[in-house]
């Protein structure tokens, strides 16, 4: 003898309710059109019966699998979980799930991933890996796929995205410096080619600019990546060019990581010798020696504004494209105080 698997039918069956209200039951976005006593008893029979939603019957008949992927370049960068974590919670409260890849920086990669999520007939993508003039949008936007970046932003406009106010977080940070007197600041830039990298180095020479610093005195090295070596051999290189440093500005809290293992390198002090500030406030930056000032961005704020805009995207995809910056703040510890005299 076959067990058979319980059907809608029979859940209704066994609560004495109409199938169509154990469809709107079963399904999060509609159950509060049902009075929470009935919801309830619909449940508890369901999960009696052992019922499980036949998602493929259901994609057939809606046209929607209720599945989001979420493509990260690096899954064991700790600035990406909090933001997931958001995507989840987001998603689950309207009955969608992700489906996460991790693909790193290699377009043919991401292109390769993306149209393995396409053909699991996922409803929508929400991109961390975006470049400033990025390709793989540009086809899953030609593909008519919905669209939010986050994290970072395409600058083409094609999709929306939800990143944080990179000016404002380095004005933070070179007022920050300021305030504690120094006057030879620099800033490791993250890859021109990403909008981290780009606008916040456009954010720190406006900060410099607003300042009454000589905007000459201001040196602007550019990392070959957000990874902590590419932070150690940024620093290496910037004071052998511009020795008079007594502050960084980095463009993320691994880079700062990176910082402080060139200036132990050099047998220097942070913050006596030079004082650093990183960007992301990733989980345990308190915690490393000295604790990190850095900037912190809404992680988890950034994750749940994605799941919103690609489920309206999905929603209404003739909505209006947008440009979504949340707020950062400047979290001041021990790694930055002021210059030798």
């Amino acid at each position: 003898m076959t067990n058979k698997n319980p059907t809608l039918s029979d859940v209704a069956r066994a609560s004495g309710v109409h199938f169509s209200t154990v469809s709107r039951v079963m399904n999060p976005a509609t159950r509060q059109m049902v009075s929470a006593e009935v919801a309830a008893r619909v449940l508890a029979e369901a999960a009696r019966l052992g019922y499980r939603p036949n998602r493929a019957a259901s994609t057939l008949v809606t046209r929607k699998s209720r599945i989001i992927g979420v493509v990260l370049p690096d899954i064991t960068n700790a600035v990406f979980p909090p933001i997931l974590l958001g995507i989840e919670e987001g998603l689950r409260k309207h009955g969608y799930l992700a489906i996460v890849a991790n693909v790193g920086a290699d377009e043919e990669e991401q292109l390769f991933v993306i149209n393995r999520l396409l053909g699991q007939q996922v409803d929508g993508l929400i991109l961390a890996t975006a470049r400033r003039d990025d390709p793989v949008i540009k086809m899953c936007i030609d593909q008519n796929v919905p669209v939010v970046t986050v994290n970072r932003s395409d600058e083409t406009g094609v999709a929306s995205c939800v990143v944080s106010d990179d000016v404002v977080g380095m004005r933070l940070a070179v007022e920050h410096l300021l305030a504690l007197g120094h006057r030879h600041i620099a800033h490791i830039a993250g890859p021109e080619n990403l909008s981290t990298g780009h606008v916040r180095r456009l954010g720190f020479l406006a900060a410099i600019q607003a300042s009454e610093l000589d905007p000459s005195q201001a040196f602007v090295f550019e990392s070959s990546g957000y990874s902590r070596e590419c932070g150690k051999a940024a620093l290496l290189e910037l004071l052998r060019q511009s020795p008079r440093t007594t502050a960084v500005v980095t463009g993320s809290d691994l880079v700062a990581l990176g910082c402080y293992d060139a200036i132990r390198e050099l047998g220097l002090s942070c913050p006596e010798d030079i004082s650093v500030v990183g960007h992301n406030d990733m989980p345990y930056m308190d915690m490393i020696r000295p604790p990190l000032t850095t900037i912190r961005i809404r992680h988890h704020g950034i994750g749940t504004e994605a799941a919103r805009l690609i489920l309206q995207t999905i929603a209404s995809p003739d909505s209006p494209v947008l440009d979504v910056r949340l707020k950062p703040e400047l979290v001041v510890r021990e790694s930055t105080a002021s210059p030798r005299a």
